[in-house]
């Protein structure tokens, strides 16, 4: 068997797909929580805790700065991996499918049930 065929089949397994894709989405994901986090609820929870201690100086230069704009940009990125990811198991799926399937020689009773499948649909 060649390489390629041996990893074809390895690809079409599913479990390395869905493994790849799980890890991507979660890594994008995790970014889209910690800029939440770090840009917008951060800001909007110490800021009020800065003025009320009378830390106007701290307050001012770093932590009173809400950064709509990173986490929007952490969403769109999410966004435009989750397309491309889409595309890609798309594409991935297509080209694995035109791989002619190897039968295995069937047992006797998988013979019998497939001839009473075929049966009990042309009764249908």
């Amino acid at each position: 068997m060649t390489f390629i065929k041996e990893f074809k089949r390895f690809l079409a397994q599913g479990n390395v797909i869905n493994l790849a894709v799980a890890v991507i989405i979660g890594a994008a994901f995790g970014s889209i929580v910690s800029s939440l986090v770090d840009d917008i609820i951060t800001p909007l929870l110490l800021t009020p805790a800065l003025h009320a201690a009378n830390v106007n100086e701290i307050a001012s230069l770093s932590w009173g700065a809400v950064k709509y704009g990173s986490f929007l940009s952490a969403v769109i990125k999410f966004v435009i991996i989750s397309i491309i990811l889409f595309a890609l198991i798309k594409t991935m799926k297509t080209f694995l499918k035109n791989e002619p399937e190897t039968t295995a020689e069937l047992s006797i009773s998988e013979k019998a049930l497939i001839e009473i499948r075929d049966l009990l649909k042309s009764k249908n």
